[in-house]
């Protein structure tokens, strides 16, 4: 059974920093291209950084360049967020997404606020 579970979300100040974690099982991750997207309420859901099934290549939305990095651990078959610098607008549920599956986390809440 394909599982992603994100953790490491959290209560935040402005300008501090989390780190979040996929964790994927049931597949063979080391193949998969694996995305971050995260939604705010009453928003869509948007795309947040993306990342190569060897780690590779990356990219990343035009509002967190600079400040967040993903990356991965094919052999702990988890990818991460780290989100630095975090502002109020970064508010959101994050999921762990892979397109060639369709398949998404069932997120974790991230809260920028003082």
């Amino acid at each position: 059974q394909v599982q992603f579970v994100e953790s490491g979300g959290g209560l935040v100040q402005p300008g501090g920093s989390l780190r979040l974690s996929c964790a994927a099982s049931g597949f063979t991750f080391s193949h998969f291209r694996v995305n971050w997207y995260r939604q705010a309420p009453g928003m869509e859901r948007e795309f947040v950084a993306g990342i190569s099934s060897n780690g590779g290549m990356t990219n990343y939305a035009d509002s967190v360049k600079g400040r967040f990095t993903i990356s991965r651990d094919n052999a702990k078959s988890t990818v991460y967020l780290q989100m630095n610098n975090l502002k109020s607008e970064d508010t959101a549920v994050y999921y762990c997404h892979c397109p060639a599956l369709n398949y998404w986390g069932q997120g974790t809440q991230v809260t920028v606020s003082s």
